[in-house]
């Protein structure tokens, strides 16, 4: 497979970006390494002509661009989502890919769009925003000045996955973010009918958890049916076990 074929199916997602020289500067990076799907969160209007002074023969990228009102219709197709982030924290991801280590990753992943998620130039992506990606990948840089430019964590992030192009695992196709958030509806449904949830919000952190968790896994359709077979499988036995207990009583 052509590393141009194996790049196409990342996209590079911006969530409201406050300048559009950055925009224009981005898309010259993700262009020299090969990447040419970017969508815009948010409804900001952007100076044409900032954009295409630095895009320069980027430009296309700008035109091409898709324009979204919120995250999570930019990565509701995605079967892998990545917030690129450099701060952690209780309510957000405990641990992170380094961009090496996500090129990695997605060169095992299947067939499906894998979308990298890009904050604010001012103070990157917010925990909620963070929450909707299933991983976060973080640049190392220095303690004395860690803040990188949007497009400057763009072009190293956009490098890494050029270096580790490889044909990707074909014959399985994974499932979508969408399908992933159905199949956890119906998990969910069936702890909360054994009486699984306990204290406050562990509904939340549970499906957040189970929802990372299969993303990560990149799993086939067939595997989603199987995992949710599971959980349904084990509120019949726990119904079934309370009426032989009853009817013992």
């Amino acid at each position: 497979m052509e590393i141009g074929e194996y790049l196409n199916r990342v996209q590079i997602v911006l969530v409201e970006t406050q300048d559009g020289a950055n925009i224009g500067s981005v898309c010259r990076a993700m262009k020299t390494m090969g990447l040419e799907n970017l969508v815009i969160v948010g409804d900001r209007e952007y100076d044409e002509n900032r954009v295409r002074t630095l895009a320069l023969h980027a430009s296309d990228l700008w035109e091409n661009a898709k324009r979204v009102p919120t995250l999570d219709e930019a990565l509701k197709d995605s079967i892998l989502s990545v917030g690129a982030t450099r701060r952690r924290g209780k309510f957000r991801k405990m641990s992170s890919y380094s961009p090496e280590q996500l090129a990695e990753k997605i060169s095992s992943m299947p067939e499906g769009t894998i979308s990298i998620v890009f904050g604010r130039e001012s103070d990157g992506l917010r925990d909620d925003e963070v929450n909707k990606c299933a991983a976060i990948v973080t640049i190392p840089t220095s303690e004395k000045f860690p803040s990188l430019n949007l497009s400057q964590a763009v072009q190293i992030i956009s490098y890494a996955l050029f270096q580790h192009a490889l044909p990707y695992v074909q014959g399985m196709t994974a499932i979508t973010k969408e399908r992933i958030q159905n199949g956890i509806d119906d998990i969910s449904s069936h702890l909360t009918a054994i009486g699984y949830y306990k204290w406050d919000e562990e509904e939340k952190w549970t499906r957040q958890f189970l929802a990372d968790m299969v993303e990560r896994a990149g799993l086939s359709e067939s595997e989603m049916q199987r995992f949710e077979k599971i959980f349904r499988k084990t509120e019949n036995i726990v119904k079934f076990k309370a009426r032989e207990i009853e009817n013992e009583g």
